[in-house]
């Protein structure tokens, strides 16, 4: 049956035909909808992990125990789960294990635009790179095939525009897969004696591999018109190189972006005049070709910064095309913003007007680094707010004046070990815990401390005050970021403090469909003078009209901070 899918729903609609059984992931955009798709599936057991290290092992115990398995996350992801991937690269599988990376060229939700390529090259291990959903599928199921054949994990490297656009795919039926597990020290335990009887096998694999990439029906090469050029590509720089250029010139699409081939590549070099290789961020493939002695032309034309379009390619390989009809007006930019009500807002406020150092994490509070906020110092990765917080003041006399701010998902993600670091080490630190009781950043995924799993069943609760103290945090109190006051007292008070402390601004995602909202605030014109303090907060429901706040009752939630910060008593609620 044919059907539109995503991209990231065709790779769990693939996951879903190969027999996979176990799906173990942490949300991470643009990768997070593969595994809320697959868990619809009742045949799949799926799950959201506290981290995608903890993800990839539970999927290698899953494939040891003679299960297909896979793992999802997206590119920073990987840097977590670095650990047990260059491991499982020695070690090899039982049944198939296929781990999902998703990139994110053009950083739209991201901190950096790193290449997952190169984790394939370096833990040596195979990579495919579907180019739409059709190969979503496809790729998703000759990589567990890949897997088993060659004795080990399969990359399956994914992007934002492929995760997210949809094309046709043809649905196929489930085929189930299970492989006996039997015991094989030597092959399993990686101490350093069998570590190094295992790495030649590795070196050996990658030979094969390359060997399978020459003739892989995953690697296409689409004959041209005219041999004048030649282009060798992958994902979707391959769909924009087709949509300037069509069929004119031969084009090498490859599916398997790691082993790479090296005797196809020279074929298609000595038929063209002039070989370009067409790749998003680095010159991951031009440096092979480079490897190998073939020349060829890529990064002095393409940019190793943010994402290609068709209108790039065009533009950069001196070609005009028709890409549909001209704005005729600029587009105004529309920066992110907190959304009305959103319970870190006042928190931020309050860190704001105390004037403190905020080392902030990776989550949808990130945005109380925008103006007018502005109250956070630094954004590194998941965790690195607490962790940086006690170098930060253990090498400053900043103690009274810098906190960390980090949210509940994020906290049990990599948050409570820079913690335990904290207390280990008798750290004179603050640290704001954001609960708002949900992954918020990625759309609303369950985590540890929420007390349901991925499907909505009940689940273990994590108390998150519970846990602190056990950590040998002393000092633990749980406040309601609503109230202005109530947060400004005890950030003062904890900074205060000469020991370690804990602050849980505890208060439920605005947005979660059982939050139930006050009625919306209206403005009393006559009492308003126009002094803007209701602006300090950038809530998106308030604005100044005609010298006066107006209150956009579509958006707001009744939250009240605002009429708090009101000298003139103008904002009315209930």
């Amino acid at each position: 049956m044919k059907q539109l899918m995503l991209g990231n729903e065709a790779v769990a609609r693939g996951l879903f035909e190969a027999g996979c059984s176990f799906v173990s992931s942490y949300p991470g955009t643009p990768s997070t909808e593969i595994t809320e798709a697959v868990a619809k599936f009742q045949e799949v057991y799926a799950e959201w992990a506290p981290n995608e290290k903890v993800a990839m092992e539970s999927a290698f115990g899953a494939s040891l125990s003679g299960r297909r398995s896979f793992c999802a996350m997206k590119h920073v992801g990987l840097n977590v789960a670095a650990d047990p991937l260059f491991t499982i690269a020695y070690t090899g599988v039982n049944a198939g294990l296929v781990i999902g990376v998703a990139d994110d060229a053009g950083m739209h939700s991201s901190q950096n635009e790193q290449d997952s390529r190169h984790y394939a090259k370096a833990a040596k291990i195979p990579m495919l790179e579907p180019s739409d959903s059709a190969e979503a599928i496809l790729f998703t199921k000759t990589a567990y095939e890949i897997s088993e054949k060659f004795d080990t994990a399969v990359l399956l490297k994914m992007c934002t525009r492929v995760s997210h656009s949809q094309s046709v795919v043809e649905t196929g039926e489930r085929k189930e897969f299970f492989k006996p597990y039997e015991k094989n020290p030597g092959k399993y335990i990686m101490m350093p004696g069998n570590a190094k009887k295992r790495h030649p096998i590795v070196e050996e694999r990658t030979k094969a591999l390359t060997e399978y990439a020459e003739t892989s029906s995953l690697n296409v090469l689409e004959e041209g018109t005219s041999n004048e050029m030649g282009f060798i590509t992958s994902s979707t720089s391959y769909q924009y190189v087709k949509e300037v250029f069509g069929n004119t010139y031969p084009v090498y699409k490859l599916g398997m972006v790691w082993p790479l081939p090296v005797k196809a590549i020279k074929n298609l070099a000595e038929k063209v005049e002039k070989l370009i290789v067409v790749e998003e961020l680095d010159g991951f493939i031009e440096e092979h070709c480079a490897s190998i002695g073939v020349k060829v032309f890529g990064k002095e034309i393409f940019p190793c910064i943010d994402e290609l379009s068709q209108n790039k390619v065009a533009s950069l390989l001196g070609k005009e095309v028709s890409c549909g009809p001209a704005l005729s007006e600029n587009i105004p930019n529309r920066p992110p913003v907190m959304c009305a009500g959103c319970p870190h807002r006042s928190l931020f406020y309050t860190l704001k007007k105390n004037k403190l150092n905020v080392l902030g994490d990776i989550g949808c509070y990130t945005l109380g680094a925008v103006p007018p906020l502005a109250a956070m110092d630094t954004t590194i990765c998941m965790g690195a707010s607490v962790s940086g917080l006690h170098g930060f003041n253990k090498n400053s006399e900043n103690e009274s004046r810098s906190v960390a701010v980090i949210g509940d998902s994020t906290f049990m993600h990599s948050g409570v070990t820079g913690l335990i670091n904290v207390a280990y080490n008798d750290s004179n630190s603050t640290v704001i815990i954001l609960d708002n009781s949900i992954t918020g950043m990625t759309g609303h995924q369950q985590n540890p401390t929420t007390g349901m799993n991925l499907k909505g069943d009940p689940a273990a609760k994590i108390d998150l005050e519970a846990l602190c103290r056990a950590i040998g945090i002393k000092r633990v109190r749980v406040i309601d970021p609503y109230d202005l006051a109530q947060c400004n007292e005890a950030v003062k008070e904890e900074l205060a403090a000469k020991e370690p402390s804990v602050i849980i601004s505890r208060r439920p995602c605005a947005l979660l469909k059982y939050v139930k909202h006050q009625k919306p605030l209206t403005v009393d014109k006559e009492k308003c003078r126009n002094c803007k303090m209701c602006m300090q907060i950038g809530c998106p429901a308030i604005s100044i009209t005609d010298g006066k706040a107006k209150i956009d009752n579509t958006l707001c939630t009744g939250c009240g901070v605002c009429k708090q910060l009101c000298k003139f008593d103008a904002l009315k609620g209930e």
